[in-house]
């Protein structure tokens, strides 16, 4: 697939904003977030230091979206969230790396790897650049960075703030829109890319035809989606 810039939903206001412009649009969202009538959720909530982190795919940026967790939240918590929102099909392993440091899903000192237990105030930075694997086989790769920290309160471990548009891949035989994607041919053919009728006829049969999900996954191993 190309590399494009896309724009993306705000979950806090609900616009639409370029890639470019959603760090910068969400630090006034944030600012200016109000939740009336909400007393239940602002007693629940913890006061302390809140990461923004962008995460996009290290050789897909089209596909990202921003997360905020506070300090006290775990590269596990980190880990499950992009399973659940992009990556997890087979229970495959992963690992965050820090420049020398890895940590792992199934942590080895044999192989230098820590486990993730470890908080994202222990581990991050403002400005910090770090990346994530998932599946050490079919391996999907993520950068992450870390964009901004405020003080503030937050319920729960993880709070979705923008995802990316479903970028519109067109079908490598006819120019339609594709909904699936053999998991054959995506490593060396863009005739993997599929729309409907096109599917139908495709060599490979329908056992290897992948739906096309809005993830850097999108045509790997058998993600099918969140």
């Amino acid at each position: 697939m190309a590399r494009t810039m896309t724009k993306g939903a705000c979950m806090l206001c609900n616009a639409n904003v370029s890639k470019a412009g959603m760090t910068k649009h969400l630090a006034a969202c944030v600012a200016k977030e109000i939740n009336p009538g909400r007393a239940s959720d602002t007693q629940k909530a913890t006061e302390g230091r809140i990461f923004h982190l962008i995460v996009e795919g290290r050789d897909q940026p089209q596909y990202w979206m921003h997360l905020e967790m506070p300090h006290d939240a775990t590269l596990k918590k980190l880990d499950s969230f992009l399973r659940d929102k992009w990556l997890e099909c087979c229970g495959h392993l992963s690992a965050f790396t820090f420049q020398n440091e890895r940590y792992a899903s199934h942590p080895s000192p044999d192989f230098d790897r820590r486990g993730m237990n470890a908080t994202l105030g222990k581990v991050l930075t403002q400005g910090m650049k770090f990346y994530h694997e998932y599946d050490f086989g079919t391996t999907t790769d993520l950068v992450i960075k870390v964009v901004g920290e405020r003080q503030g309160k937050m319920k729960g471990t993880v709070r979705l703030l923008a995802v990316n548009d479903p970028p519109l891949i067109p079908c490598g035989t006819c120019g339609k829109e594709a909904v699936h994607v053999c998991s054959e041919c995506v490593w060396s053919s863009d005739k993997a890319w599929l729309c409907e009728e096109c599917a139908e006829q495709h060599e490979c049969g329908e056992d290897m035809l992948l739906p096309v999900v809005n993830s850097p996954r999108v045509g790997m191993c058998g993600y099918t989606g969140p």
